[in-house]
């Protein structure tokens, strides 16, 4: 009976040990969970994964941060600008996928990203219809840049006496974000019709989309589903790894936008307007893609943009946590959750011989606000794939189980061989004692 138990054990230790190595590199459980993963997240029509994408289920919040104007006649007599800033002003977007195409092999899908905003008081700091913010006067101050076609120059320089145009006007909150009618765009919309008589930060954005998105649908590897690779016929901009972090408790790997984006390097060359007129690391200049008007894009407070920017500026304190753009993605299903994006829009400012209006401005890259877009998965949905994930775990680590056991069998097969000869030497030894006595 002793025998028998003893062989059976250590047979049993090597078939588990054999097995557990077998299952380890032929990665049966690894396979079958990477299938699992991927028949659910790759974007396929009809499926519950594709229908989330085209209404994604989290709640995104657009959070709007103004530079107030403190300081304005100050300004124009050359000092440095001081602003404040006021927010947020929080509204909860609204989004949804249209004119959805898949690609002809299945790995690409093409759709157009529908938006709309819906202001949410409890978490802003005042009412965006009641709130005054003074800021640079855009439509003038992109007047005054046309004006440097000269063919516009004459009639520019009477609309700003006949309006009493300022450098600095005060505006709602409302007015600034959504639009309104200004006078000087008005009469120029006349001779340009591509002009708008309305101007606002985000005038047009509401219940509108921003254009044509490429995704990758994940076919051919699950960790790229819904990757953009495409925007209005541009290439994206590429995230890099950064760090790990942990969100409601499951793993993440945090990806950012790396300050090269917005180096100064032959990359964006075709920014620097005009050409070879590169302003410095960290901000880029898109007049090219806003009619002339000079707007630069940087990241809130200059963060990761050359010093000179931020010291030109008093009210400018640049930091990582509030105003670096991240994705966290869960590695093993390759799920967001959690994501910040934060843009500043900046004026380029400089003085006018030819326009009293400017004073004696400053040359700068002038902030006027920031917009910090973010989604966090909630704590229900994040409960719900951590008991995903941890299935998985199980699931995956089954060959270690195996082997353990395979290790635990095999030091009860040698426990019992060592006994075992342990008993034959004691049984020698009694047998060899009555020959000593006699």
């Amino acid at each position: 009976m002793g025998r028998c138990c003893f062989y059976t054990v250590g047979t049993l230790s090597l078939l588990l040990l054999v097995t557990s190595v077998t299952l380890l590199v032929a990665r049966v459980f690894q396979k079958a969970v990477d299938q699992t993963i991927e028949k659910n997240i790759v974007l396929r029509n009809g499926s519950e994964t594709f229908d989330s994408w085209k209404k994604p289920p989290l709640p995104v919040y657009a959070q709007f941060y103004f530079f107030n104007v403190t300081n304005p006649e100050e300004i124009l007599r050359g000092e440095t600008p001081r602003l404040e800033e006021v927010g947020p002003y929080t509204y909860r977007e609204l989004r949804s996928k249209a004119d959805i195409q898949f690609g002809d092999n299945g790995t690409t899908i093409s759709a157009v990203n529908n938006k709309a905003y819906v202001f949410e008081r409890n978490q802003s700091v005042g009412d965006p219809k009641v709130d005054l913010i003074r800021t640079l006067n855009i439509p003038a101050v992109t007047a005054m840049e046309w004006a440097q076609l000269r063919f516009l120059r004459e009639l520019i320089e009477a609309l700003l006496k006949a309006y009493q145009q300022t450098l600095f006007v005060t505006h709602t909150v409302d007015e600034l974000l959504w639009g309104y009618k200004d006078e000087i765009l008005s009469l120029i919309s006349v001779f340009k019709p591509e002009i708008s008589p309305y101007f606002g930060l985000y005038y047009g954005k509401n219940g509108t989309n921003d254009g044509d998105y490429v995704f990758l649908t994940g076919e051919d590897n699950y960790l790229d589903f819904t990757k953009i690779v495409e925007w209005n016929g541009k290439t994206s901009v590429y995230i890099t790894f950064s760090d790990f972090e942990s969100v409601q408790g499951l793993p993440a790997f945090r990806y950012k936008v790396p300050g090269e984006v917005l180096a100064n390097t032959s990359d964006n060359a075709g920014f620097c307007i005009p050409k070879g007129n590169c302003l410095g690391s960290g901000v880029l200049n898109i007049s090219i893609c806003k009619n002339g008007a000079p707007i630069i894009l940087s990241f809130p407070h200059f963060y990761q943009a050359d010093e000179r920017f931020v010291s030109a500026i008093d009210g400018m304190h640049p930091n990582k946590d509030y105003h670096e753009t991240f994705v966290d993605i869960n590695p093993l299903t390759g799920i967001i959750l959690r994501a910040a994006k934060r843009i500043q829009i900046n004026v380029y400012v400089r003085k006018f011989d030819d326009f009293v209006e400017t004073g004696s401005i400053r040359t700068m890259v002038f902030p006027v606000m920031y917009i910090n877009e973010s989604v966090l998965i909630d704590k229900e949905t994040a409960s719900q794939l951590k008991s995903v994930i941890n299935t998985t775990l199980i699931i995956t680590n089954i060959p270690y189980i195996i082997m353990a056991l395979g290790v635990l069998f095999g030091l009860i097969f040698t426990w019992l061989a060592c006994r075992g000869q342990g008993s034959m030497d004691e049984g020698t030894a009694d047998e060899r004692a009555p020959l000593i006595r006699t």
